[in-house]
């Protein structure tokens, strides 16, 4: 942060009164504004999910491949990963106020035009626009709820703020799977106008400025290009690795290399004295808690989105669960996610502590290993019941972990910290979730062909097991009337199917146990993290 900046009236040495106490003068609107903000929150994230059960319906309509349609969802993430960080920056530039309003309506017209869309390139451009707006209604909304609530109501707020955030993505294929169904894919874009409708006209109506912020006309095109460049192919690679054979391709260990030059030179530019208006303030990562929390964010984006990803494969490909089963299956472990959310904002409430933070934190950690280790050891045979047990324990290990930890971060950032810190939390959740996607696809295709070879071994004519096996199933096949040639051909080829089976349910196993090792590694980050937060903040502006 330059010294302009934190000499300036809208700078953080000046910006006590954006912590609000019981005492100071609150927004008399702010819990209609909680309403609208968190109903622009979770469409933008629901819309990260809600395409994924419909693409096999569009690429149908529109005449494109599987791998192109895949555009459709990479295009939306692509685009939100780069606006992210921005967010701040973008918020100060245009006012709060204008900023969000404006980005709610960008994505809600960037919806109309995508269920308008008649060509997949048509589709995909919309995609773009829709990601880079809904990018202020995640990171901005929570900053904005950080700012506009008192402290001792913080703990609620952002409990059912996180309630959108761990319920949206679990809710999204269930919802996109029936509109599908019972609609047409294009109306999974239309129901977004008349509910963005109303979340804008309250944000409008209702929310203002943030008294700190001071717009600066000098911008940051250097890091914004950088920013771009560096996350955009970033996120391609992520994106399109696995299908392309990872660093097999050309294309991709190019883009790796871009990618890195770009973001350690943007990290380079952004924390030079020369660039006394950066675009990415990272000065504000010296707060410990806000820190330890990005770190955790990313372990927990890799379990909440690698999770949500690889369940849906397993139920279908394993389980034989239709769409709609699977998405009854996740429903109550986001139910269950919104339950210990708000019973975490009870007990954990800045300047009104119950239970201290690690504690909490831990429990949460805990909780979420477990609901690995029970669906890492689900098998062939496990029905929706099984299943759900593991999901419902997964979620509420979610609801303790991400509301102490957001708290924990944002109680002692200040003013323009608080739009800053929130960006780069989201971010790297966000990235999080890029990483567990492609590196959980490509584990559980390279472990698949790990255990179908381990398994293969045993099948020879000296095991008994076998023998019996295809003896067995020959008899069956003969009753049904087969020839015996036939039946032992036809039997062969079942032991074949059943032992792919088998390496696949292996697979996906060990991707949950993955998983669970993840957030076991990153677990003593908590220690990073103070225990209890301040009742109230003191005056220097890191919050130290």
């Amino acid at each position: 942060m330059s010294d302009s900046e934190s000499k300036s009236p809208g700078g953080p040495a000046a910006s006590g009164k954006t912590v609000l106490d019981s005492g100071e003068d609150l927004n008399p609107y702010r819990w209609l504004i909680l309403v609208g903000l968190i109903t622009a929150t979770i469409l933008e994230i629901l819309d990260t999910t809600i395409v994924n059960v419909s693409l096999p319906q569009m690429a149908g309509n529109l005449g494109a491949t599987t791998e192109e349609i895949g555009w459709v969802a990479t295009g939306y993430i692509l685009s939100n990963v780069i606006v992210l960080p921005m967010t701040a920056w973008l918020s100060g530039l245009f006012g709060r106020k204008r900023y969000l309003t404006g980005s709610i309506l960008l994505f809600i017209a960037a919806s109309f035009f995508c269920g308008t869309s008649r060509g997949l390139t048509e589709l995909v451009f919309w995609r773009i626009i829709q990601g880079a707006g809904g990018a202020a209604l995640l990171s901005t909304s929570q900053a904005t709820l950080r700012e506009i609530f008192p402290r001792e109501q913080q703990g609620m707020v952002q409990a059912v703020y996180m309630m959108g955030i761990i319920v949206a993505p679990t809710v999204g294929p269930t919802l996109g799977g029936y509109i599908t169904d019972n609609y047409n894919w294009p109306w999974i874009f239309f129901v977004n106008i008349p509910i963005g409708l109303v979340s804008a006209t309250i944000v409008y109506g209702f929310l203002q400025d943030a008294h700190y912020q001071k717009r600066s006309l000098s911008i940051d095109w250097w890091g914004i290009g950088l920013l771009a460049l560096g996350l955009g192919c970033l996120q391609y690679v992520l994106e399109e690795g696995n299908r392309n054979d990872w660093f097999d391709s050309s294309m991709i260990v190019t883009l790796s290399v871009i990618s890195a030059i770009a973001l350690i030179s943007m990290v380079a530019w952004e924390l030079s004295p020369r660039n006394e208006h950066p675009v990415v303030n990272f000065h504000v990562l010296k707060n410990r808690d806000l820190s330890a929390a990005s770190f955790l964010f990313v372990a927990l984006g890799f379990g909440l989105y690698g999770g949500i990803f690889i369940f849906p494969l397993f139920s279908q490909n394993i389980l034989h669960f239709t769409p709609t089963l699977t998405g009854l299956t996740l429903l109550p472990g986001g139910v269950a996610s919104g339950f210990s959310a708000l019973v975490c904002g009870r007990l954990f409430n800045p300047g009104r502590q119950i239970v201290p933070a690690r504690v909490l934190i831990g429990f949460g950690l805990g909780m979420f290993v477990l609901s690995m280790w029970i669906l890492g050891h689900l098998n062939s045979t496990s029905n929706s019941d099984n299943a759900q047990f593991g999901l419902i324990v997964r979620g509420l290990g979610l609801g303790f972990l991400f509301t102490p930890i957001n708290l924990a971060a944002l109680s002692t950032l200040r003013g323009p910290e608080i739009p800053q810190g929130t960006s780069l939390m989201n971010l790297m959740r966000q990235l999080g979730g890029s990483f567990g996607i492609a590196v959980l696809g490509t584990y559980v295709t390279n472990d698949t062909n790990t255990h179908r070879t381990a398994l293969i071994a045993h099948v020879a004519p000296g095991n008994p097991i076998y023998q019996n096996t295809l003896m067995h199933l020959t008899h069956e096949l003969q009753a049904n009337g087969l020839t015996f040639i036939a039946a032992q051909k036809a039997a062969v080829g079942l032991i074949a199917q059943m032992l792919e089976i088998q390496a696949m349910t292996m697979s996906y196993d060990d991707a949950f146990l993955l998983i669970g090792m993840a957030v076991v590694i990153v677990s003593p980050t908590i220690f990073l993290m103070r225990n209890r937060m301040p009742a109230r903040l003191p005056v220097n502006s890191d919050g130290h």
